[in-house]
């Protein structure tokens, strides 16, 4: 699942419309994910997601809009989860599209698990990060507990004793970008948004 939704208030426009160069950086999340092994794929939108729907390739994703994402990404971690209603997923990989550092090797990592009781979180210099695996078992709680800004955190700090950290300083860079030095960095921009007439 890669969540898309917000408004980047500090990097100057939607998340879901940054750009490295010419190619959306949701479009990369997808190949990551699609190259990593994942099946489904959702994307879950909420800003300017009429923009994001005319710029980014999302054929190979099941695509959803979150009317709340203002509220946080906790909302949206539930629209995506609700979105996934085929019984035979036993889990799913959660990601932020704002990782221009994800990588393939990071996704197959944390991955490696995918059973209907697993909690996985990436850790980056002993924190924790994204992306995070979560077992199907697990979805009704977090959909309950994910309010806000603060998504799953909740839910895992209640369930902490049951967390796999996985390592992946090595494999991935687990920064998100989220203010305009870091966009300058990974050489990424944001589109002016369209105003429809």
């Amino acid at each position: 699942m890669i969540i898309a939704a917000g408004g980047g208030r500090r990097i100057g426009g939607p998340e879901a419309l940054l750009h490295q160069g010419e190619k959306p950086l949701v479009d990369q999340m997808l190949d990551t994910l699609v190259e990593g092994g994942c099946g489904q794929i959702v994307v879950v939108l909420g800003a300017a997601a009429d923009q994001v729907l005319r710029t980014a390739e999302l054929s190979r994703a099941t695509v959803v809009v979150n009317p709340s994402w203002g509220t946080g990404i906790g909302s949206s971690l539930g629209v995506g989860l609700a979105a996934l209603t085929d019984d035979r997923i036993e889990a799913v990989l959660v990601v932020p599209v704002d990782m221009p550092g994800l990588t393939v090797a990071a996704v197959r990592r944390v991955s490696a698990l995918p059973y209907p009781d697993v909690l996985v979180c990436a850790t980056y210099g002993g924190l924790r990060g994204y992306p995070m695996l979560f077992g199907r078992r697990h979805w009704p709680g977090i959909t309950t507990l994910a309010k806000a800004d603060v998504g799953a955190r909740p839910y895992l700090l209640a369930h902490k004793d049951q967390i796999v950290d996985i390592a992946c300083d090595t494999v991935a860079d687990g920064s998100r970008v989220d203010t305009p030095e870091l966009m300058t960095l990974w050489g990424l921009s944001v589109p002016p948004q369209r105003v429809g007439v």
